[in-house]
């Protein structure tokens, strides 16, 4: 069992000092501690989730993360001092700081463009690296072009056979086409609408349809040990999100302290269901007391364990957890929503493949991806990028399949004037350490989607250096504030074990828009995000005169 011990946290913010420079200015560049699950190659990016069902926005922000009765500590900016220096050329800083001793076994690749696409400077731009959630640059490029902004996912409930007064005499069928943000609520709604069509009785089963995507559920690069955590959910043509994040695939789970010392924690699932079990051994301690929570999950079966104390003064503790084969959950959900709304179902739940020619009953309509693209970008969301690459492959090939799909990408990209020669395509999120990308090549996609009609959104959709707001800052929310990068430079982050990278635009000082791209590979301090944020703010430091 891998322990994750609540509130352990890498510090991502310890002093490197640039020993080259004695620079005339100091500035000072800020990071968000964050916590990590042990030592596995974990995306280090999407770590809050929304308010369970019934709970106020107001009394999530006041119990997320919170163990005592203290507040929540609101200050994450830790600061470093990092001097710039003004009296080299950016050429001259960038090259002496990448060739300095701490970098002298990891592979550095940067690569700048100016705002006219001329490359203004390189240090291994040339060289493929491993950019981590800087995949989502290239899936999300590919998808705004190949799906478009106004792309909706369809979620059908039919049937072959006829309504008989109240009776339905026959199967049900519940078609999904990979909607990531559909949540348990959705699934009722559909429900009721059988409800009302008069139907109280559905004589066969109710059979739940995910063929609209391959059966491969894991991308073939994902770690064992990641497949637990959402960052590692399931991918299923039918599914659901336990909140408005849309984190699909995955149920949250909220400990509290029991009545007594002494007593067992209580232990809540959201969505409420049985489908995933609980063995709790986690005891309410005194105040003053360590809390501590370890938890892991069934490989095979969604049996989750839960140990460790929780001190009796504590006020919630949650994560969230993947769920193996969510279109059963899925079909759990919709089942059980049925016999709620008074239709009583004399067949079996079961899976299956929707007839062709049934008619529809009733259906849910996502809202349009230029919605959903924030949250995949800002929030690198991982889910959502492998459901748009299995979509793509299935919009352009009628395969819904990883592969189809990363085939659309890279002839996007060819078509884009990428030289493919150098890009290895893994996945739809960047947990694989196999994509590899040279920044230049990135840097060319960025420069080119420019004259894209969906540039705007997708220049709108890249976190925010040092805004703190998650749904303008995202992944960049707590990094470069107080800088001349703080509400300028716009990047896609990535964080892997021993990776770290950054692609995007900054401007200068100047008023020119660069384009950037900084990837850091085989990098075993814990500093690699200060390394990368004290590029880009040089960056926005930076003027020809």
């Amino acid at each position: 069992m891998i322990a994750i011990f609540f509130r352990k946290k890498i510090s991502l913010w310890l002093v490197f000092v640039l020993l080259l420079i004695s620079g005339s200015s100091v500035y000072y560049v800020a990071t968000k501690s964050m916590e990590v699950a042990s030592d596995l190659d974990v995306e280090l990016e999407n770590t809050d989730v929304a308010p369970v069902e019934g709970e106020s926005e107001e009394e999530w922000l006041e119990e997320e993360n919170k163990l005592t009765e203290e507040p929540v500590e609101e200050d994450y900016l830790q600061h470093v001092e990092l001097p710039i220096n003004t009296d080299y050329s950016l050429k001259e800083q960038l090259d002496r700081f990448l060739q300095d001793e701490p970098l002298a076994h990891a592979l550095a690749a940067v690569h700048i463009r100016a705002e006219t696409g001329e490359e203004i400077y390189s240090f291994h731009g040339d060289k493929s690296a491993v950019p981590a959630s800087g995949q989502k640059i290239l899936i999300g490029a590919a998808a705004l072009d190949t799906l478009g902004r106004d792309y909706t996912f369809y979620t059908g409930v039919y049937t072959e056979s006829e309504q008989i007064g109240n009776v339905l005499d026959g199967d049900l069928y519940l078609k999904g086409t990979g909607d990531p943000t559909i949540l348990p609520e959705d699934y009722r709604k559909l429900a009721e609408e059988i409800a009302d069509l008069g139907i109280t009785t559905i004589s066969g089963d109710v059979i739940a349809d995910d063929s609209y995507f391959d059966d491969v559920r894991l991308s073939i690069d994902l770690s064992w040990a990641n497949e637990k955590y959402v960052y590692g959910a399931q991918v299923s043509a039918l599914s659901f999100s336990p909140n408005r994040e849309f984190d699909a695939g995955s149920v949250i789970v909220e400990v509290r302290p029991g009545k007594n010392v002494g007593d067992d924690a209580d232990i809540t699932i959201y969505p409420d269901t049985d489908y995933v079990t609980v063995i709790n051994n986690v005891e309410t301690v005194p105040s003053g007391d360590t809390s501590y929570i370890e938890w892991d999950r069934e490989h095979g079966n969604n049996r989750l364990h839960f140990n460790g104390s929780l001190v009796q003064n504590a006020t919630v503790w949650r994560t969230w957890v993947s769920v193996w084969e969510p279109t059963e959950l899925v079909l759990q959900l919709f089942y059980d929503a049925l016999q709620e709304s008074g239709i009583t179902v004399e067949g079996e739940a079961r899976l299956g493949v929707t007839p062709t020619g049934s008619k529809e009953l009733a259906n849910h309509v996502s809202i349009p991806l230029e919605d959903i693209f924030h949250s995949y970008m800002k929030l690198s969301n991982n889910s959502i990028g492998e459901i748009m690459t299995k979509t793509m492959g299935k919009v352009v090939y009628d395969e819904g399949s990883w592969d189809a799909g990363l085939l659309v990408v890279e002839e996007y990209l060819r078509n884009a004037g990428l030289n493919m020669n150098g890009i290895q395509l893994r996945d739809g999120s960047g947990m694989s350490h196999l994509n590899a990308i040279p920044p230049e090549e990135m840097t060319k996609l960025l420069h080119y989607v420019k004259e894209e009609d969906w540039y705007d959104l997708f220049y709108h959709s890249f976190p925010v250096a040092g805004i703190s707001d998650r749904l303008e800052g995202g992944t960049l929310g707590y990094r470069m504030g107080g800088t001349p990068a703080e509400g300028n430079v716009r990047g896609k982050t990535g964080s892997l074990t021993s990776k770290a990278s950054l692609s995007g635009y900054v401007t200068t000082l100047d008023g020119e828009e660069l384009t950037f791209s900084i990837i850091l590979n085989n990098y075993f301090r814990n500093n690699a995000i200060s390394i990368i944020d004290n590029i880009a703010v040089l960056l926005a430091e930076y003027t020809r005169e």
